[in-house]
């Protein structure tokens, strides 16, 4: 009498992890996930170690997850990883007050933003294995 199991979303030689509630805004968290983006995930690693922004940390954290999932709970292989989808969305505002002049006040937003990385084993080709 239990609700059926969904069906999962994703193909069988793809594997996601969802990091919520980040504290940064989605435009600056943007710019990180558009560089990893359709990157092998050797490549995109190593271009996380060395980026200069600060939020960088904890998308290579949240890629070393999806990786991890392709492989225990996928059985990918991840010498064969691609980021195939790594996209942004919008989460909370924290809305805070700043003291002015002449007992005015100046509103202070605090955005908090989502990520999900989606990775996928590409199929080895004719023309790579000749």
């Amino acid at each position: 009498m239990s609700k059926s199991a969904t069906e999962r979303r994703l193909a069988d030689n793809e594997a996601q992890v969802v990091l919520r509630n980040l504290r940064v805004s989605p435009i600056k968290l943007n710019y990180v996930a558009k560089l990893i983006r359709g990157m092998s995930v050797n490549n995109a690693l190593a271009q996380l170690t060395f980026s200069d922004r600060r939020i960088s940390g904890d998308v290579k954290k949240a890629l070393q997850s999806a990786i991890a999932n392709a492989e225990n709970n996928h059985q990918l292989d991840v010498d064969r990883l691609v980021v195939s989808e790594a996209y942004v969305g919008k989460s909370m505002v924290m809305k805070r007050f700043h003291a002015r002049a002449r007992g005015r006040g100046a509103k202070i937003l605090k955005p908090f933003s989502h990520l999900t990385i989606v990775v996928k084993e590409q199929t080895v080709s004719k023309k790579e294995s000749a």
